[in-house]
């Protein structure tokens, strides 16, 4: 079973970039589960549709005041038969949203989530300007084993994706989760791809992807929908597809 952790500044399009991922890996014929840890609970609309949500983890324990007791309770399938869930968060304004990923993880373990699913490629989408609390967890509680960073070459993604670079430096001595590489989400800002290519070269990570400006996406995601199912002949998917490939770790 492959791990991975997807991180980067909010809105740099961590979430669009994972449920790509998933709908190309779920194309490709892989099991995947998509878990999103972001109290908007919006990781996996582009996979279930945009009428048809998840239930969050945390939504579900406040509505009945008990933890689900089975897996069909917070469990949606999505696109290609991609397995989504949704930690969401607690009530704006009140508790701790990372507390709801530490939470939500202990229950997914709890109602055996892995051994029912029998996944190939689980992806965590997760918030991560700052890496700390329960948004570390995916690194620090040795639920991912690789980390994706998603930035373009904007100065505060750039900012985020060295802090969740240096988070993850401060763990690997413990034998957590590694940067694999970045993910260039580009946003068509001046001197972009030298900058990121600039900030890799220093850190010496590689960039795993150059994923362009696309007005598929932007249409796709107005019908709930990912490019590889809405758009599939289309250069971006290509370039999706071509990364789930990449990523692969095959025996």
């Amino acid at each position: 079973m492959q791990k991975i952790a997807i991180y980067g500044k909010g809105g740099i399009g961590k979430s669009t970039t994972t449920s790509h991922l998933s709908a190309a890996l779920a194309k490709m014929g892989k099991r995947v589960i998509q878990i999103g840890c972001d109290p908007k609970a919006d990781s996996t609309l582009n996979l279930v549709g945009l009428n048809d949500p998840v239930l969050p983890v945390m939504d579900y324990m406040r509505m009945y005041d008990e933890e689900p007791e089975e897996l069909s309770q917070i469990v949606k399938e999505g696109f290609g038969g991609v397995i989504c869930i949704e930690t969401g968060g607690p009530t704006p304004g009140l508790g701790c949203a990372g507390r709801g990923i530490i939470t939500t993880f202990k229950l997914l373990e709890d109602l055996e989530l892995f051994e029912t699913y029998r996944p190939d490629v689980v992806l965590y989408d997760v918030l991560g300007d700052v890496v700390c609390g329960g948004f570390a967890a995916p690194i620090r509680e040795g639920y991912a084993e690789e980390i994706l960073i998603v930035t373009s070459g904007e100065k505060m993604a750039l900012y985020a994706a060295d802090n969740i670079y240096r988070a993850v430096e401060n763990f690997e001595d413990r034998g957590y989760a590694k940067v694999k590489g970045l993910i260039l989400n580009r946003r068509n800002v001046e001197d972009e791809e030298e900058r990121v290519r600039a900030f890799a070269k220093e850190r010496d990570l590689k960039i795993l992807a150059d994923i362009p400006r696309s007005a598929e996406i932007h249409a796709c995601e107005d019908l709930g929908k990912t490019v590889i199912e809405g758009c599939p002949d289309a250069e971006i998917s290509k370039i999706y597809m071509q990364l789930a490939k990449d990523l692969l770790h095959e025996e």
